[in-house]
Order: structure tokens, then sequence, then C-alpha cells
């Protein structure tokens, strides 16, 4: 069966990232044989004084196709991963959700509350209320546990299929510093190269290469975005950055 897991609120300026923890449930999960891990996404949330966050306010969430008599024993290593690798003055929450359990109309108000959560000040207890009405795994592992917030709201915005920037960059490197978007495809797990407004890149078109790109999350798909820009008086292509980035 699939699952998401999202964890939110693990880190402190200083410390490793959430990232980074949400890393290790994946390895955790995969050298146990307890399931296949897919990508991690980061979500961003709303920052604003009434907000208590110890680094960026955003949360990290995963899916995974597991077997069912291994939930229990996910759940439980991600909750001894938490409460021994958060850092000091951190609120980590754990949410474990499973849609097969739940029909897609009512998963519409979890998708709801992660998309408040990008823009309203929430509390534990209207998302432990909409956890407990759908039965789904929410936990808190260390200081105020006001990280069960970004954990709901995580799996909201995993399920819409359209927000967040995956975790982690790629490096690619050729002669000339430009690359093919066939080789894109064939190089990394990006499904496609588009612009913004939509407009997706033939195979043969080509991008060119800086030290690092990151793709989104888009349509439930691993994009990478691009814009048009001068080389050399030739229009090409060259990986989105910085604002356009921090949209998703």
């Amino acid at each position: 069966m699939k699952i998401y897991l999202c964890i939110d609120d693990t880190d402190n300026l200083e410390s490793k990232g959430t990232g980074a923890i949400a890393g290790e449930i994946t390895s955790l999960i995969e050298a146990n044989g307890w399931g296949r891990c897919q990508n991690i996404t980061r979500h961003q949330l709303l920052v604003h004084p009434d907000v208590p966050y110890t680094s960026h306010n955003s949360s990290m969430c995963f899916t995974a196709e597991i077997e069912n008599n291994d939930l229990d024993s996910i759940i439980n290593g991600a909750i001894q991963i938490l409460e021994t690798e958060s850092a000091e003055g951190s609120d980590p929450g754990l949410c474990v959700f499973v849609p097969e359990y739940l029909p897609q109309l009512q998963q519409q108000e979890i998708i709801r509350f992660g998309r408040r959560a990008k823009c309203e000040v929430l509390t534990k207890e209207e998302a432990y209320q909409l956890a407990s009405k759908f039965s789904i795994h929410l936990s808190e592992h260390g200081g105020t546990g006001q990280g069960v917030i970004g954990a709901l709201a995580g799996i909201g915005l995993r399920l819409t299929g359209n927000d967040g920037r995956f975790k982690g960059n790629y490096k690619l490197s050729s002669d000339n510093n430009t690359i093919l978007v066939k080789e894109i495809l064939e190089k990394t797990n990006i499904d496609l190269v588009r612009t913004q407004e939509g407009y997706i890149l033939h195979e043969l078109e080509e991008i060119i290469l800086g030290d690092k790109f990151k793709s989104v999350f888009l349509n439930h798909k691993s994009v990478l975005l691009v814009e048009p820009v001068e080389n050399d008086g030739v229009s090409k292509w060259q990986p989105c950055t910085g604002s356009t980035l921090k949209q998703y």
C-alpha cells in the first residue's frame, strides 16, 4: 500500500536539516525491506511572527510503497529517529497517512489544511482534531510539539501534486556547458522540462548548465523549470533559480 510520511520542526540553525532526517527515515525503511520510498519534497509554510519555528518553517514529505504489516514498524522507526536526531530547541512532529483508508472527497479536507498553513496561523488543536477525525497518525516528539501542524500540512500539500521543491540538487556537466533535454531526462529522475507558462521543451532543445539545478513538484511529476536566455546571440534555455523556485 502507499503511505505519505511527513516531518516538521526537527532542526535549528546549526543542526542537520529536516530534509536530512527525512532521508534517514527513508534509508531505514529501505534498509529493513519495509518498502520503497519516493523522493522527498520540501513544502514552505507561513513565515509569521506568531508562528514558532526553528529554521525556515518548511516540512519534508515523501511517499512509499510498503507492505501493510510493516506500517507500525515504519511509524516506530520514524519516531525513534525523530527522538534521537532532532535538534535541541526543536518541536518535532510526525504524520503518517494511508490514502486508501480515506475517500478522495475527504482527502480534500487535508489538502485545505495544507493550503491554509501557507497563509494562516493554525493551532495544534486544529491539527489534532483533523487527524483524529480521519484516524491519521499524528504525534509530537519533543519541545512544544508544534511540528505536528507542519507535518499534517505537508501531507496535504504533497497530496495536491502541485507544491514543493524536491530535496537535493542535480549536478551535470558537459564539454560546452550545455545539455540536451533528452540527456537530462535520461540521467536524472526528472519527468519533464517546461517553462512556468506551461511550454514543454522537446528532447533536442538545449539547456545551459549552471553549477546545479533543482526540480519542483508539478502535476504529480518532477519538473525542471526553465526560462529563455540569450547566449552568444542565440536564444537558449536555463534552469530557473531564486525567487522563481521559492514560489514552490
